[in-house]
């Protein structure tokens, strides 16, 4: 599970580009966090304390207890704007969650064991469909990341959503369809080796002796 992160924040007062643009010339991030049937809170927040935790890889999967006031915000990261050029975070947005609640997040998925795939050390190639899993988990089990076992994986075949066992307290947001996440594919080589023709193939033939 994604540890917990506490970011130190001071209110603002004044909206707008003008009070914006006067917070990041002071290293300073404007913010707001909101939902939880409350007003939103505008906050700032130090930029490079904010950059150090988007560096973790699962700042948008963790919980970030917001200080402010000398209280804290539950909350969970839904966006991060950045400048166009400078790549420096703009903005931010944090969503107030209670202890209990449901969230919905996207989880990076990660493929172990890849060395006892016999596709994959045949020359096969990790198609991944999906990097992330959307996932609704309790607030307090995040997981960091979501390890696929592919051992016994052959060329051909397929990783459904299916074969993926979740950690407790986390389900798959999508459930109308069992979909692929990733594929083990053979590359031209081994095609050519085992002298595979695919129905593409002879129809690119028959193409080839038509022109």
């Amino acid at each position: 599970m994604s540890d917990q992160l506490v970011l130190s924040a001071e209110t603002r007062e004044r909206g707008g580009k003008g009070a914006s643009r006067d917070l990041r010339r002071n290293g300073r991030v404007p913010a707001v966090v909101y939902g939880g049937k409350e007003e939103p809170l505008m906050i700032h927040v130090e930029e490079k304390l904010l950059m150090k935790q988007l560096m973790t890889g699962h700042f948008m999967n963790s919980i970030v207890m917001i200080e402010v006031d000398g209280k804290q915000v539950r909350t969970l990261p839904k966006d991060v704007a950045f400048h166009p050029v400078k790549d420096r975070p703009i903005h931010a947005d944090f969503l107030r969650i209670s202890k209990d609640a449901k969230v919905t997040v996207a989880v990076p998925v990660v493929f172990i064991n890849e060395e006892a795939s016999p596709g994959l050390k045949r020359g096969g190639v990790l198609n991944i469909v999906r990097h992330e899993l959307e996932l609704i988990c309790d607030a307090d089990k995040m997981p960091d990341d979501i390890q696929i076992d592919v051992t016994g994986f052959d060329v051909g075949d397929s990783i459904h959503i299916s074969a993926v066992t979740l950690p407790k307290g986390s389900e798959s947001a999508i459930t109308d369809r069992d979909f692929t996440i990733a594929t083990i594919v053979a590359p031209s080589a081994l095609k050519s080796s085992e002298g595979d023709t695919t129905v593409d193939g002879g129809e690119a033939a028959e193409g080839g002796e038509e022109a």
